[in-house]
């Protein structure tokens, strides 16, 4: 009896089929490495670049939310430093040699309205639950994917250092002449604490938008190495369409043949 072997024609349809499979699945996804069977080497690129990718988007939000830290807490220290001013110009007032005793007494109802202003500022200013001018300390914001990328927003007990401020009395003229030097002192405080929350702030938002580059950046190459090729896919799957109907036009001719000889053979 005769035998027409058909088995590498039909190993080589399935080849085919699999191949349009593959492609068909890329082109639904977008992506041409769909798991580590599409390239091991690949994947693990990518799931490192994705990694970066999540933690640099996270820390873009870190990065805002440390400044708007930075934000509140200046706001804080900006009304402290207002009322300062009023105590210091206060302090001017109750300098005039004309003034009485009850006049200056008069003055001190406002300094002491503000002084404890100033204490309400003080334990009021918060973030999250953590206070800003109350508590001498650092509160650190992870800004970046990896380990170690830190900025540290530095907190002070702003309390302890305004102690002479809150304690000034105006009812005497020897009283205004030292609250002049106890609120310049105040107020130079208070400036060098703002301006140390500005270059913090600053740096938070240099932060940002080094990240949010990077980050764009980061995507693009995890892009090139993961997202379908669709000119190259479409063409690819034109490829195979042609060579699967090639391939069952190859089997049904061999099953044709076939019968025929079987047919005379057994004729």
């Amino acid at each position: 009896m005769i035998n027409l072997n058909t088995e590498s024609n039909s190993s080589l349809l399935q080849q085919v089929q699999q191949r349009q499979e593959s492609i068909f699945e890329k082109l639904a996804s977008g992506k041409k490495v769909n798991s580590a069977a599409d390239g091991a080497a690949a994947q693990q690129i990518i799931d490192r670049l994705t990694s970066q990718v999540e933690g640099n988007r996270q820390s873009v939000t870190n990065a805002y939310d440390g400044v708007s830290l930075t934000q509140v807490a200046e706001s804080g220290l900006s009304g402290i430093n207002d009322d300062v001013s009023r105590i210091r110009e206060l302090s001017v007032q109750a300098g005039n040699g004309i003034l009485s005793d009850s006049d200056r007494q008069a003055i001190q109802v406002e300094v002491t309205q503000l002084q404890e202003n100033i204490s309400q500022t003080i334990e009021q200013t918060e973030f999250g639950g953590k206070s800003l001018l109350s508590d001498a300390g650092t509160i650190d914001f992870q800004i970046g994917a990896n380990a170690g990328q830190k900025i540290g927003v530095e907190t002070q007990d702003v309390a302890a250092s305004l102690t002479d401020v809150l304690n000034v009395d105006l009812s005497t003229a020897q009283g205004a002449e030292e609250a002049l030097t106890v609120a310049d002192e105040a107020a130079e405080f208070v400036g060098a604490a703002r301006a140390d929350l500005g270059a913090t702030q600053n740096q938070f938002e240099s932060a940002a938008r080094n990240l949010t580059q990077a980050n764009v950046n980061v995507a693009a190459a995890r892009s090139r190495i993961q997202d379908t090729d669709y000119a190259q896919a479409t063409a690819d799957s034109a490829a195979a369409n042609i060579l699967g109907q090639a391939s069952i036009s190859v089997q049904a001719q061999a099953n044709q043949q076939q019968g025929q000889v079987l047919s005379l053979l057994n004729g």
